[in-house]
């Protein structure tokens, strides 16, 4: 197992938008492509508040290429995506790593 560590820095004040998206879009296709989410979270004390930090499980690189890859050519996903930013762009950046557990984790 591995996990993918995903960074939205948001555009000023779009954080809502970006969260209303997961809630009601991205998690559903996610869904439909097998994509599995380890959690969510936002910044409640720190640097800012207008950024989103979520890991994604995978069984391994290979089941994250087929499935991502098929996410992000879903038809779906750009029209609604799309709509979502109609009113201008909501992540003005994004940071990923993958993360592989040590040997004493207590996640694997």
């Amino acid at each position: 197992m591995i996990h993918e560590l995903r960074i939205y820095h948001c555009v000023p004040g779009r954080l809502p938008a970006l969260l209303n998206r997961f809630d009601t879009i991205t998690l559903k296709l996610w869904d439909k492509h097998g994509i599995k989410q380890a959690g969510f979270w936002t910044t409640g004390i720190g640097e800012s508040n207008q950024t989103l930090y979520y890991m994604l499980e995978w069984e391994s690189l290979a089941d994250r290429e087929k499935k991502w890859d098929a996410f992000a050519a879903d038809p779906e996903w750009h029209e609604k995506r799309a709509k979502t930013e109609e009113d201008g762009a909501i992540v003005a950046s994004v940071n990923n790593q993958i993360l592989i557990p040590t040997s004493f984790s207590s996640v694997k």
